[in-house]
């Protein structure tokens, strides 16, 4: 306890001048003694370097040992250097003085390296020691007083006031003690201070006692036995008592380094002389010397980093009785060679690391080593090219390990750094280590659809909490990162909530309905769906499903004319004069459903006379099937069936009465006469037509004239401008331009074909119907004649007889599946919808179509 006491009694620090990391020489240097205990203070760091308190953890202070071990630590909290683990001096630095531990003090943010050393100062915690605690000197009675004994040398680890300062010898009264100083070893000898007498006393003990210099001092013991031996008065003696040399340390074994030599004045067995290495040498692994020669040989390899020099002693030993022997010193020291490839320490590594570090975060502190001297020791550290990292050099041979580039761990999630360390021998020796930092994952990339949009196909009337689709999202993320959310976005659907049509399965994207759909109120939908991830913060994206409601036949046909909203019968006039095709009346409905479902076809299901009416399949359009005779009835009773084209089928009846009348004019005759009638504003109406048509008429004909002189010019000079066709085309009648007057049930149109019949020539139809009282203008935009196939093998020879007005009305279903909605006030271009023209017995009037074309094969139709 008083020793450890007095050991802390002893520490003391000092902060030495701060130099650029550039230099070799420390900012900060403390001064502790060994065996401190674990937990001891040895200064405050954060205070020698200038921090506050408060940024040691925010700055990350770190301390890193190039030695592999960490005898120190720093409290985080005080900013105190502490004691790690136990230090000894001796096993750190031997014999060295001054033995400085090297540390790095890193900061972070920004990056900063301090170098400092802890300078380990000695305290007398080792005894000299004998190797061998006995030694047996046969010393001849015969040798004269101030002959000299060689002793073995106590060793004592400890270094400076704490190493072996002296001898002493046990009390007797032959032999005195004497100390000589060799390359600052103490070497003990025993003197003869008067003769000896074997048969007084054959043997003497003694006791050589060796003590440092410490406080408490510490002592070793060895006890000498002398043996008093009979005559053989001359040893043998070397020619020099210290032999030195040096030798490489790459020498081969079996290499003769140096010749020791001894002379024995004595004769016969006296004067022959062997040699040996003396008791207390170590080095025998190492060399072996000639007995009879003393030529000393390399016995084992040298390396001069694990010993620079080898000391020890011979004996020479004559064969005389009693045995005489001599001693010299040998001191042998290696040379070094560039045999150590450097050395690359980690002294610490941070990893993972995360994927969003910034530029210059420090990953790992590495530093090199070489244990050969001068620039065989020189260290040149670099990294493999081609990885986000570079290596930042801080003091003499350390280096930080930061990251030089943007890291992403969904493309590479772990990096082997390569580093290749090179000293500067001849031939320069390497060596490499692969570092390995994991990158760990952020919440850096938000989900992904599969598909940015969905299309849903969802029949009308369905079972409610039926599954429309699944949606899936991928986030290369890990963990919370990639866990996926699923949910829609607040929107509306015809003002009502889209939550109220559908919910999703967050967990798995699953999407169900919420109540079954009416495809005649909503047809088309659209639900925006968010993945978002669990990450912190998280991230999404979003998805468009596009709902489609498929339509079912689930409507029955409505009709529109004739009206029975007075009563359920509809009444009707007709002459008795009407011949066989004369029109009656026309029933009109639709069905509110679309498509196939939509398709109404007309049928007669019950006549008071079924012979003398038929109902048109496709335009109900009641027409007489022969004249009107005076035999029959003048009330008829018709019940039409209107029938979809859905399945099942749905079916509607309307019941028509037709009252038939002598003398009943029909109305279109008085129209006619009407607008016989002299009226000047049609009269300038239709001169400004005619000299419209002639003018147009006139600059087709003019263009037309131009375009076939270029053609016939360009003809003759090898290039044409008119585009070539085969004669085929030439030849095909159909590519003229034919008028014609056609008929879809109650529709009348012209239409302009020209070209091939089968290819997308150029058509343009003006179609009229029996529903309008207005002076209409007709446009037409071209069309594909191949939708007109069928209805062109209807083509409707004379008009009827009776008045017809001219109105603007939508027509639900054509021979082209086309929804032409009439447009009223709306004027060229070309791609306005059609207007129809209906047939009206209650007035007449006259029509007048003036056309002309265009370039563009555009025939547009003006009717008054």
């Amino acid at each position: 306890m008083m020793e450890s006491l007095f050991f802390l009694r002893r520490i003391w620090w000092c902060c030495v001048f701060i130099l650029p990391w550039s230099t070799i020489e420390a900012q900060i240097r403390y001064t502790i003694p060994e065996e401190l205990r674990e937990g001891s203070v040895v200064g405050n760091i954060a205070k020698d370097l200038g921090l506050d308190g408060s940024k040691i953890i925010d700055r990350k202070l770190q301390i890193a040992s190039e030695t592999g071990k960490q005898y120190f630590a720093v409290d985080v909290e005080k900013g105190d250097l502490i004691v790690n683990g136990r230090i000894d001096r001796e096993g750190l630095c031997g014999y060295n003085v001054p033995c400085v531990l090297p540390l790095q003090a890193v900061l972070e943010n920004p990056l900063q390296m301090h170098r400092v050393e802890i300078e380990v100062q000695d305290i007398n915690d080792n005894a000299p020691n004998f190797k061998s605690n006995e030694r047996i000197l046969n010393v001849p009675e015969s040798v004269n007083s101030g002959a000299k004994f060689l002793l073995e040398s106590a060793i004592d680890s400890d270094v400076q006031s704490n190493s072996l300062k002296s001898y002493s010898l046990s009390i007797n009264e032959h032999f005195a003690l004497n100390v000589k100083t060799q390359d600052g070893v103490k070497i003990p000898e025993l003197i003869l201070k008067q003769p000896l007498d074997r048969e007084k006393q054959a043997v003497h003990k003694l006791i050589l006692t060796a003590a440092d210099g410490g406080n408490p001092v510490r002592t070793g013991t060895c006890e000498i036995t002398i043996v008093v031996l009979d005559n053989n008065d001359n040893g043998p003696e070397f020619e020099k008592p210290f032999y030195e040399t040096t030798v490489n340390e790459n020498e081969p074994i079996h290499t003769e380094i140096l010749r020791v030599r001894a002379i024995d004045l004595d004769e016969g067995l006296n004067g022959e002389i062997e040699y040996f290495f003396a008791d207390q040498i170590s080095d025998t692994t190492f060399f072996i010397i000639n007995q009879q020669t003393g030529v000393i040989t390399i016995k084992g390899e040298l390396d001069r980093e694990k010993a620079s020099l080898h000391k020890f002693d011979i004996v020479a030993k004559d064969k005389g009785n009693p045995q005489m022997e001599g001693h010299c010193s040998v001191k042998i020291k290696v040379n070094d060679v560039n045999d150590n490839a450097p050395d690359i320490i980690i002294t610490s590594l941070s990893s993972p690391i995360p994927e969003n570090s910034s530029n210059g975060t420090v990953v790992s502190l590495i530093s090199t080593k070489d244990a050969d001297l001068g620039e065989n020791g020189k260290v040149k550290l670099a990294l493999a090219p081609g990885t986000p990292f570079r290596l930042s050099p801080t003091v003499s041979n350390h280096y930080a390990l930061v990251t030089n580039g943007p890291l992403d761990r969904e493309t590479y999630s772990e990096y082997k750094i390569e580093l290749n360390a090179v000293d500067a021998g001849s031939p320069p020796l390497s060596s490499g280590k692969t570092v390995t930092i994991g990158i760990s994952d952020v919440n850096d990339n938000p989900p992904m659809f599969s598909e940015k949009s969905y299309t849903v196909y969802a029949e009308e009337n369905s079972a409610h909490d039926s599954i429309l689709c699944s949606v899936s999202a991928h986030d290369p993320d890990l963990g919370e990162n990639a866990k996926i959310s699923y949910s829609i976005l607040d929107s509306k659907v015809q003002d009502v909530p889209v939550s109220s049509y559908i919910y999703i399965n967050a967990e798995n994207g699953s999407i169900f309905s919420m109540q079954s759909f009416d495809y005649e109120k909503i047809k088309v939908f659209q639900i925006l769906v968010q993945a978002k991830d669990h990450g912190s913060p998280f991230l999404s994206s979003n998805a468009t499903v596009h709902v489609f409601i498929l339509d079912r036949n689930d409507n029955t046909p409505a009709v529109i004319y004739p009206s029975t909203s007075i009563g359920s019968v509809s009444h009707q006039r007709m002459p008795r004069s009407a011949k066989a095709g004369h029109l009656v009346t026309k029933v009109t409905a639709v069905d509110a459903d679309s498509g196939h479902n939509a398709w109404l076809f007309y049928r007669l299901a019950e006549a008071t006379d079924a012979s003398l009416f038929s109902v048109n399949l496709h335009t109900g359009e009641v027409r007489t099937k022969r004249a009107v005779s005076e035999q029959d009835d003048s009330s008829q009773r018709l019940m039409i069936e209107i029938k979809d084209n859905g399945e099942p089928i749905q079916s509607t009846t309307v019941t028509v009465d037709i009252l038939i009348e002598d003398g009943f004019h029909e109305p279109i005759s008085d129209y006619r006469e009407k607008t016989i009638e002299p009226n000047k504003k049609s009269g300038k109406i239709t001169l400004y037509l005619i000299i419209s048509l002639a003018s147009v008429s006139l600059m087709c004909l003019m263009t037309f004239f131009i375009l076939l002189v270029k053609c016939a010019r360009g003809s003759r000079g090898g290039s044409s401008c008119c585009i070539r066709r085969t004669d085929s085309e030439y030849k095909n009648p159909n590519r003229n331009l034919q008028i014609q007057l056609n008929t879809d049930g109650p529709i009348k149109y012209v239409e302009v074909l020209g070209g091939d019949m089968m290819s997308q020539s150029q058509s343009f139809g003006s179609y009229l119907s029996p529903m309008s009282e207005f002076s209409d203008l007709t446009l037409v935009k071209p069309s594909s004649t191949t939708n007109f196939t069928d209805t062109l093998n209807v083509l409707d020879a004379s008009l009827p007889d009776s008045a017809w007005t001219f109105e603007s009305q939508q027509v639900s279903a054509w021979p082209n599946g086309w929804d032409r909605t009439a447009q009223r006030d709306l004027l060229p271009p070309p791609d306005i919808m059609l207007k129809t023209i209906t047939h009206r017995p209650e007035t007449k009037c006259t029509a007048l179509a003036a056309m002309y074309l265009t370039t563009e094969y555009n025939l547009e139709f003006y009717t008054f």
